[in-house]
């Protein structure tokens, strides 16, 4: 190891992870919503009723959206109770779960080996993160000039940002809080 904690080989690791993981921003592909229903009745088979509702959220879910093409889903728990017994049950399905990451009101799971590319998310009731992300699916549904605002500003942070996946993020928060201000304060 190089002076510093510096190490060559891990920073051409982690350049080289980073250049073969840049942001890439897809025309609205139809299939997204099917995609979304095959996995939703392979988790419901499995969750019966611990689930109130599992919900494609994030950019797939808005019709005509650009997006990163990876289909998130919203799982809204009956009961926060029931969170080991959920924890168990996916983990029969592949996935790995992968803790709250760091945000507050849902936790994160990992799938293993699939075809479709996916994050899942699951909230307890009150969960905020899940009203935050049925209320801009919902936004930008149904205001068409805004979606499109938001399709132009994540091909342009795309570009800009390539593998820098936090920095992009970081760079489209105001538009996201924008609109949640308006449709979590109406």
């Amino acid at each position: 190891m190089a002076p510093f904690g510096f190490s060559p080989t891990l920073l051409a690791s982690n350049l080289n992870k980073d250049l073969a993981n840049p942001v890439i921003i897809e025309d609205y592909d139809p299939r997204w919503p099917q995609q979304f229903e095959m996995l939703r009745s392979r988790i419901a088979a499995v969750l019966n009723d611990l689930a109130v509702c599992i919900e494609h959220v994030g950019s797939t879910a808005v019709p005509g959206l650009a997006a990163k093409p990876v289909i998130d889903i919203d799982i809204l728990l009956r009961s926060s109770s029931d969170l080991p017994l959920v924890i168990r049950r996916l983990a029969e399905l592949g996935y790995q779960h992968r803790g709250d990451l760091g945000i507050s009101g849902r936790e994160a799971f990992r799938a293993k080996g699939e075809a479709v590319q996916h994050h899942l998310y699951v909230c307890p009731p009150e969960s905020y993160e899940y009203k935050r992300h049925i209320a801009f699916r919902n936004y930008l549904r149904e205001h068409a000039a805004e979606a499109d605002d938001y399709a132009l500003l994540k091909r342009e942070l795309a570009r800009k940002f390539g593998s820098d996946r936090e920095g992009y993020n970081q760079a489209k928060n105001q538009f996201v809080q924008e609109i949640l201000q308006r449709t979590l304060e109406a």
